[in-house]
């Protein structure tokens, strides 16, 4: 049971972090990112905690993701012109 709590503190730290540049803004996200973390608090069946750490890793994922499309976004845009308009 330790090791899933410190699992469930990783994945609340990394989200937090990946949080700071959320387009939305970081505030929004620290709310959303808690309430999500404190509804689930008194689960204490261990394999739903696992499901929902492996929720929590995909939604880590997809901010990846959407980070670096918007990275890649501005550099396509910085560095390719639209000469088709």
């Amino acid at each position: 049971m330790a090791n899933l709590r410190s699992e469930v503190k990783n994945l609340y730290k990394n989200l937090l972090y990946l949080g700071r540049e959320y387009p939305k803004g970081a505030d929004y996200f620290r709310k959303r990112l808690k309430a999500a973390f404190l509804k689930n608090k008194d689960e204490k069946d261990p394999e739903k905690i696992k499901q929902l750490i492996a929720r929590g890793e995909f939604v880590m994922k997809e901010l990846e993701a959407l980070y670096f499309l918007r990275k890649y976004r501005a550099l396509k845009q910085r560095y390719y012109s639209d000469d088709n308009q």
